[in-house]
């Protein structure tokens, strides 16, 4: 059973709402505050740029944030308000690092119309009262004392009721409010009112200014010495005061956001729906305002908020696309813009579609988004695994082994790195400018192929050639002495560790050596029935020069064998089956536990929990890593090991609660991996590709790592097709012509590995891709991309046609091969039994898929089914349809083969507006709805009459704060067929915000656990502002 759920969060919202700056941490630290829907970061501003302090979840949706600072205090406090009316104020502790609560509360109303326009939240400059604005005709005062404490708060009446924008003025005796507004006719206006506390009540106020710009819609009010107000229209700028009325004309734009440059006020950027960038300048003699400039300084992101932070660093949070730190020039740069993206930081949001893919066909999800609107529309591939950035590369061809040494045995970092050829050997050292450059070692063999190298007591370095073991001192880099193959035999596999050395010959000689200072010794050889494959003494005991077991790997019984040093006495033996030899084993420990690792020749790895006392290995398990031969290799990373097994499908192994995990390393094939730890570059790796050699530093373990493809234009809907290995979007492009603005509708075709267009479909004039889904038909072995479009015009409220559009893919192009005329727009598009189930304004139509006399194909219609408002979401399973509705929740339909009609069966009597609907199983399936609120309902099978098997039940309810587009089935994590984790099945979606999450179906025992974690949780952690 579904029935039970848990809903996390695999991504945090990203969408930048509100931002601040002030004095928050201390009074010498300039603070930057991000609000992200339902979170607060908070950043200190450093000469090397921002660095994160804290990231705060907030329990509900932030309508406001502003940074204040009371009477008598050093420093400011933060005044958050949300979307359900619950408001407090927070302070920083510097002691404690934290936040912490001053003041909170609840400023709702029992009666009341909320605000069209949103919450308008404010604070006096004097910090006498908090003003709110949330419901129509009402403005709520919340007055502090002399002493900084908020007192009780109190309604006064607000004549204005399309009110747009409300601020305080600088500078009046009384607080003072501007009020822009719109009356009955349409006209906007300006209105002052002093704030009498005493009598709770407003007086009329200083000056007012009537019939202002029809787009009116943003007040900013300026500082002392100036005051007054900007009031910034959709064609003009203006400047208010009791003393003074300047207006410019602007081109026509809408301007989402401002940020004060100076405290004078006497400049201010401006950011407009294109995403350019305005600086305006009052011009003034003294305090005698003269006037109003305006000049473009460039493009940024679309801006929902602008923070001037400080040196001409200015902060742009966007709910569109990236925010970015941009720094303003003094001069422009070549194509005429003063604004320079120092940094950019990733906005899923707002995620409007997105598919689950497997690229790489490597058993790992990766969701393809589509993001971002208007000009910063982009896909965004995000995948879950990690990442290697890479810190220096060059070109090699043909690396077949690489090691890392230092240059004395006490020495922190990796001075040398060995690289082996076919048939040389060469040393890279990094010399004083930190460039990677060939040296020489004088005691190693350059000219033959090196098997092993490594690090030796008493300041010595080893190298294993197919010939020779040789000793090399590692300060006069000369050779110390050498031990020779005997003659007829060569080396094929070598291993070693600080103080011994294990080798193996042909003809299934084992030799196992003992480093001295200066010299080699041969303790014991043994004879082997059949040939090594691969050896290792990693140290994973008590001594961490010395190992007490070697595992052997075998050629021809196919096994892995533990002998015990220094006797090469046989201790286990264990038998892989089948037909592909060990490739690789190594000894491992992971957080105190020891394992055997075996990997094998065509990609599968064994693990085996180890005993280091009797050396016996149990509980066996195995997972498939890739397709080719596995290389193992340990390194450290943030003081813990963790082991790389580079193959065609790199994978880190690292281990979690006792629990070894596999994470996908985002690199192609990589051949060879070794840890280089040097003084320039720090805890690195280096990796071999095909013809390259790589150093980077590896991310942390367990991330999602997100690609960006800009698009320019803001894609809709995402379809993948597996057969023809591309991705289908819809797309909107906006043009930007001198009368007015455009739209332009697309199907663009994509590649799935490069990602670039390689046919478009451009869609009629007023004609919207609603829906689009990769299908294939009965009797039809083709895969084909359906679309769905609506023909929406002004004049209609509900779009009265469309088309259905099938499109085949055939040399990379997209060719029609049959479209369909309907009554409405084709919200959603399902595969249903071979045919194609539309839904079409309030009804569902079920197309088959027909082939004409002359060999054509076409849709034809089947059966349908009325009876909802507007079916939005549509998913089905079996003969089962689920839609979500607009208002009236989620329907169950059944399609009856013998009748070839569809039937309501069942439908949830509550009202929900639906934003996205998926069925987790065959009886439990999940709605999501306008308020925020995700939900499950339940078929009631057993039901007793037919009215209680027409009800569908609620299961389920959460209330998660995000508005969610769609829902998926997929993970981003592997599924690896031997861990009980991989069962789970799960469900992504993707929000507004930009939020990924997952919803996983548990096991009733699991959830009651972790159900009754989360209350006890609760009642021990105390979350920000509560």
């Amino acid at each position: 059973m579904s029935s039970w759920n848990y809903a996390v969060t695999a991504h945090k919202p990203t969408n930048v709402t509100h931002s601040c700056v002030g004095n928050f941490t201390s009074p010498h630290e300039l603070n930057l505050i991000i609000a992200k829907c339902t979170r607060i970061e908070i950043h200190l501003l450093t000469p090397q740029g921002l660095q994160a302090m804290v990231d705060v979840p907030i329990y509900g949706r932030i309508a406001t944030v502003e940074l204040f600072r009371p009477y008598g205090e050093a420093q400011d406090f933060l005044f958050i308000a949300t979307e359900r009316y619950k408001f407090c104020v927070l302070q920083w502790d510097a002691e404690t690092s934290d936040l912490i609560t001053r003041a909170m509360g609840d400023v709702s109303d029992r009666i009341g119309r909320p605000t069209d326009n949103g919450q308008i939240g404010i604070i006096d400059p004097d910090c006498r009262l908090i003003g709110l604005h949330l419901y129509d005709g009402l403005f709520k005062v919340i007055p502090f004392d002399n002493r900084g404490q908020l007192k009780e708060a109190f309604n006064i009446r607000l004549e204005e009721l399309q009110v747009l924008d409300i601020k305080f003025l600088y500078g009046c005796s009384k607080p003072t409010i501007v009020v822009l507004y719109q009356d009955s006719k349409d006209a906007r206006h300006v209105k002052t009112y002093e704030v009498a506390l005493k009598e709770k009540d407003f007086v009329e106020g200083p000056w007012s200014q009537n019939n202002l710009d029809n787009g009116a819609g943003l007040i900013i009010p300026v500082p002392m010495p100036l005051g007054g107000v900007i009031i910034i229209g959709e064609e003009t700028i203006v400047y208010c005061s009791a003393t003074a009325f300047k207006a410019i004309p602007t081109r026509p734009s809408i301007t989402r956001a401002y940020g004060r440059v100076d405290a004078d006020g006497s400049r201010y950027l401006l950011s407009d729906h294109a995403g350019l960038l305005h600086l305006l300048v009052i011009t003034h003699e003294k305090e005698r305002v003269t006037g109003l400039k305006i000049e473009l300084l460039g493009e940024t992101s679309i801006a929902s908020t602008i923070s001037y932070l400080d040196n001409a660093f200015v902060f742009v949070g966007s709910n569109y696309g990236d925010s970015q730190l941009i720094k303003l020039n003094l001069q422009p740069d070549a194509k005429g813009s003063y604004v320079e993206v120092l940094e950019r930081y990733v906005n899923l949001g707002p995620i409007v579609d997105f598919c689950v893919v497997d690229l790489e066909r490597q058993g790992q999800g990766q969701v393809v988004t589509c993001s971002g609107a208007y000009k910063d529309g982009s896909l965004r591939i995000v995948r879950n695994g990690i990442g290697i950035n890479e810190q220096a590369s060059v070109e090699l061809q043909g690396i077949k082994g690489m090691w890392s040494l230092r240059s004395s045995t006490d020495d922190l970092y990796d001075t040398f790195l060995v690289v082996s050829f076919i048939s040389e050997t060469r040393i890279l050292a990094m010399n004083s400018d930190d460039e990677l450059e060939e040296t020489e070692i004088e005691g190693f063999d350059s000219q033959v192929q090196t098997l092993f190298c490594h690090d030796a007591v008493h300041n010595q370095l080893l190298q294993v050639t197919a010939s020779s073991v040789r000793l090399v001192n590692s300060t006069s880099r000369d050779l110390c002495h050498d031990w020779k193959a005997p003659s007829g035999f060569s080396v094929n596999v070598a291993t070693a560790n600080a103080t011994q050395v294990l080798l193996a010959t042909g003809g299934g000689h084992l030799v196992y050596l003992d480093i001295g200072d200066g010299v080699l010794t041969e303790v014991k050889h043994a004879q082997l029935e059949y040939e090594v494959s691969c050896l290792d003494i990693n140290p994973i005991g008590e001594n961490s020069n010395s190992s007490q077991l070697a595992a052997v790997g075998m050629w021809t019984d196919m096994s892995v064998r533990i002998f015990s040093l220094p006797g090469l006495d046989l201790i286990t033996k264990e038998h892989l089956g089948g037909e592909v030899i060990p490739r690789s084993v190594l000894l491992c420990a992971f957080e105190g536990v020891s394992y055997l690792l075996c990997a094998l020749g065509d990609g599968h790895l064994f693990n085996f929990l180890l005993n280091l006392s009797t050396g016996e290995l149990s509980d066996r398990k195995k997972v498939s890593l890739g397709t080719q031969p596995i290389t193992l290799r340990t390194f450290s990373s943030k003081n813990t090991t963790h082991v790389f097994a580079a193959s065609d499908r790199p994978t880190v192994i690292y281990s979690s609660n006792k629990k070894l995990l596999y994470s996908n390393v985002n690199l192609k094939e990589v051949s060879h991996m070794c840890p280089f730890n040097s003084a320039a570059f720090p805890d690195s790796l280096a990796i071999a590709k095909e013809d390259e050699l790589t150093i980077g530093t590896i991310d942390d373990i367990q991330k999602l790592h997100i690609r960006t493809i800009p698009l320019g234009e803001q894609p809709r809907r995402i379809a993948h097709q597996e057969q023809s290995r591309t991705f289908a979007i819809c797309c909107m492009k906006y043009g930007q012509s001198s009368t007015e603005e455009s739209e332009m509708h697309f199907v663009r075709l994509l590649d799935d590995q490069t990602f670039e267009f390689i046919s478009t479909y451009p869609l009629d004039t007023y004609e919207y891709g609603c829906s689009i889904l990769s299908c294939t038909f009965a009797d039809d072995s083709n895969s084909y991309y359906c679309l769905g479009t609506a023909y929406v015009l002004q004049e209609e409220s509900e779009p009265s046609k469309g088309r259905i559009l099938v499109f085949a893919v055939e040399d990379g192009k997209l060719q029609l091969i049959a479209e369909k005329e309907t009554k409405g727009a084709v919200y959603s598009l399902n595969a249903f039994n071979g045919k194609l189930l539309a839904a079409i304004n309030q009804k569902m139509q079920l197309y088959k898929w027909m082939l004409r006399d002359d060999g054509s194909r076409e849709l034809q219609s089947e059966c349908g089914h009325h009876g909802h408002i507007i079916a939005l979401y549509v998913q089905t399973r079996g003969d089962f349809i689920v839609v979500g509705d607009l208002m009236k929740s989620i329907n169950l339909l059944i399609y009856k083969h013998e009748e070839g009609a569809i039937e309501e069966r069942a439908r949830d009597h509550n009202a929900n507006w639906m934003t996205a609907v998926e069925i987790l199983d065959d009886d439990v399936y999940l709605g999501a709805e306008n308020n925020f609120n995700i939900f499950t309902v339940r078929k009631n099978s057993e039901g007793a009459t037919d009215e209680e098997r027409g009800r569908l039940e609620v299961v389920g309810e959460y209330h998660l704060g995000e508005f969610i587009n769609r829902f998926r089935h997929g993970s981003l994590v592997m599924r690896l067929p031997d861990s009980d984790v991989g069962q789970i099945p799960t469900v992504i979606y993707g929000t507004v915000n930009g939020v990924i999450g997952v919803i996983a179906s548990l096991p009733h025992e699991q959830y009651l656990f972790l159900e009754k974690l989360q209350s006890n949780l609760v009642k021990v952690i105390k979350g920000v502002g509560v």
